[in-house]
């Protein structure tokens, strides 16, 4: 007896997780990285260390078992948004979050330092623009594969350019990720279901 296939619900619900989880945790991004709120600071941007990179996997999966340039086009804008923005996080989120809570009032921070944010606000400027050209590739395959069943991969713009202006901060990064996750989770609908390989064979109990 085989077993029941998994719930169609599933899959949808853990692609969307990555970006609903950026999105709620911009609620409590502070706005300015000071001694008094470094702490925050860090643990927020510790944590992207998992989600940031998986918004771009979830991407990824949208286009899984195909190898036609539209597909290989959506790899390639994830895998640069997954590396660069993961890269901002790291130093300008993490890295500079722990310096920072070091610090005194009324620091100042050294030119170096300075230096160092300014390579990591880089960094993260092409993981944005790769995060763009991704949700234009998913608009595109998405709206010319399934029509109606693609409309939400629309959304999936105004979502990476609140992200790619405001970063997860509240008001607009929110918006931005909350967008990504709800776009990429209904997305995952038009998943056909995975097959079992060519010349796989049933096990006895599972024949009987």
């Amino acid at each position: 007896m085989r077993p029941p296939p998994p719930a169609p619900v599933l899959l949808p619900l853990v692609l969307a997780v990555p970006g609903l989880v950026l999105g709620i945790s911009g609620l409590l991004h502070p706005h300015r990285l000071v001694p008094d709120t470094a702490e925050q600071w860090y643990l927020l941007h510790l944590a992207g260390l998992v989600f940031f990179p998986l918004v771009g996997v979830a991407f990824m999966v949208l286009v899984r078992g195909r190898q036609d340039p539209l597909a290989w086009l959506v790899r390639l804008t994830a895998f640069g948004y997954a590396v660069f923005y993961t890269a901002l996080d790291v130093v300008y989120g993490v890295a500079a979050g722990d310096v920072t809570r070091g610090m005194e009032d009324g620091y100042r921070r050294s030119a170096d330092f300075s230096a160092m944010l300014r390579v990591a606000v880089d960094l993260g400027e092409v993981g944005s623009w790769s995060l763009l050209a991704c949700g234009v590739a998913l608009s595109v395959d998405q709206l010319r594969r399934h029509r109606l069943g693609g409309v939400p991969a629309l959304a999936l713009l105004p979502g990476a350019w609140l992200v790619h202006t405001d970063h997860i901060f509240s008001p607009g990064g929110v918006v931005g990720m909350l967008l990504i996750g709800t776009a990429t989770g209904l997305l995952a609908r038009n998943l056909e279901p995975t097959r079992p390989r060519s010349g796989a064979t049933l096990s006895p109990s599972a024949a009987s």
